[in-house]
């Protein structure tokens, strides 16, 4: 499954959306749905807005493509997750129009919405920082629905070549890596390393650069540039007992880590080195963990239980309380888009209703006629019966986003507590967990 970038719309609104939309992509417009508009009227409700925008940019909408593999999934379900992504990743502030085409060999969604936030008036931004959240975002859905996705970070300065080949498992650097990755726990040094490789038929080149070449492989391959964790300075550390580069903490990161559990730990058990590492590391955790313990005068198993739960219950309370605040912000949003829009274009209604020639009236003013009766009919659905006072809804919509950001504030802080809680409780647990017959015998075979 792959997500692609973000599109911008310029001058094609209507007809991108019409596209979309299109009955024999869609299921007849089954597979349609939209959020804060109608898929109908969309390139007009979207001008309106951005007509009222604090900064429009010069972008009319943006368009998002999230295509599945070919047979893993139903058009119902890539419609669901792609109503999902939608949300997440706009927060109920654009309108959208979301469709399943599924006349190609691979279902896709198509997201087009509105580059102007109807609730607070300012321009989306599309930068790298929104496309990898769209990325994480769309990969975790999928993954929550057992589909397959691109891993990231595995995939990063691969040309579309060889990705292709390591997902038909012929690429050469992928070969090299699972090699090395395999022979490490069973070698003492980095020259045994080579010289295994070269027993398993790779030519090996000396120089500045240690570079490998398999059978049948054109140029050499450096091993520096299958990245940080295969460098000769990294492979004879890992080969030591060192753990990958990739995975060691930053220099100066405090955070306490989870223990190893030692017993059952795969690598542990292959290489000696590791094993020794992973004893010492277990050492100065522990003796964090129990810093950390003592610092806070906890005593008893019961006050730390009681900690991680009070901490947890505070976050689920903070976030509930965030959410609750972003729903009402996107009612009042809507609210007074709809009010607004009913306003600015009633008196028009009312001419258009008592005009003589409604049909060449129309021909001058549809986007305003069109404008008035999808706000009618919005309010109507919403139950408002008497159109509220627009400056009361803003007052309130600035005192919950005020309050919101405090909260966002504390959740934070209450988040990095509750992960490193955990970790407490975890380390504790592992380090009081009483070994069971088998370890006890395997522990002393070992000894």
């Amino acid at each position: 499954m792959a997500v692609t970038k973000t599109h911008p719309i310029k001058t094609t609104l209507n007809k991108a959306i019409a596209y979309i939309c299109n009955p024999g992509k869609t299921d007849d417009t089954i597979l349609v749905s939209a959020f804060r508009c109608s898929a109908e009227t969309a390139d007009i409700e979207f001008s309106w807005t951005r007509r009222h925008a604090i900064d429009k940019g010069t972008n009319l909408g943006r368009h998002l493509i999230q295509a599945f593999s070919p047979g893993e999934i139903t058009p119902e379900q890539a419609h669901e997750i792609g109503m999902k992504l939608a949300n997440e990743v706009l927060g109920g502030k654009y309108e959208f129009v979301l469709t399943t085409h599924i006349d190609k060999g691979h279902i896709h969604n198509h997201i087009i919405f509105n580059s102007v936030s109807f609730v607070d008036y300012r321009k989306y931004h599309s930068n790298k920082r929104s496309y990898h959240f769209i990325r994480r975002t769309s990969d975790r859905l999928c993954k929550e629905y057992g589909l397959s996705v691109i891993v990231q970070g595995q995939d990063k300065g691969k040309s579309y070549i060889e990705h292709t080949a390591e997902k038909a498992g012929t690429s050469y650097k992928a070969k090299l890596k699972a090699a090395i990755d395999r022979l490490i726990p069973q070698v003492s040094d980095f020259e045994e390393l080579l010289k295994r490789l070269e027993v398993e038929g790779y030519e090996i080149k000396r120089g500045k650069y240690i570079s490998c070449r398999a059978t049948g492989q054109e140029r050499f391959t450096r091993l520096k540039t299958l990245g940080m964790d295969y460098t000769e300075e990294a492979v004879t550390s890992r080969i030591a007992g060192g753990p990958r580069p990739s995975k060691q903490p930053k220099l100066g990161d405090q955070k306490i880590s989870l223990l190893i559990d030692i017993q059952n730990n795969l690598k542990a058990q292959e290489s000696s080195g590791y094993a020794h590492w992973a004893k010492i590391n277990n050492l100065k955790e522990a003796a964090r963990t129990f810093n950390f313990i003592t610092e806070h005068g906890i005593t008893h198993y019961e006050q730390l239980q009681g900690k991680v739960d009070e901490v947890m219950a505070e976050q689920d309370r903070l976030l509930s309380s965030i959410k609750e605040k972003e729903h009402r912000i996107g009612e009042i949003g809507l609210l007074i888009k709809h009010v607004s829009a009913y306003r600015e274009n009633r008196p028009i209604y009312e001419w258009y209703r008592k005009s003589s020639d409604k049909e060449k009236f129309l021909r001058g003013q549809e986007s305003q006629i069109i404008l008035f009766e999808s706000a009618a009919k919005a309010l109507k659905q919403m139950g408002v019966q008497k159109l509220p006072d627009i400056a009361a809804l803003k007052k309130e919509m600035d005192s919950l986003t005020a309050e919101k950001q405090q909260e966002y504030g504390t959740y934070q802080k209450i988040k990095v507590q509750a992960k490193e809680l955990d970790t407490i409780k975890r380390n504790v647990d592992q380090l009081l967990s009483v070994p069971s017959k088998e370890e006890r015998e395997k522990n002393q075979e070992r000894g």
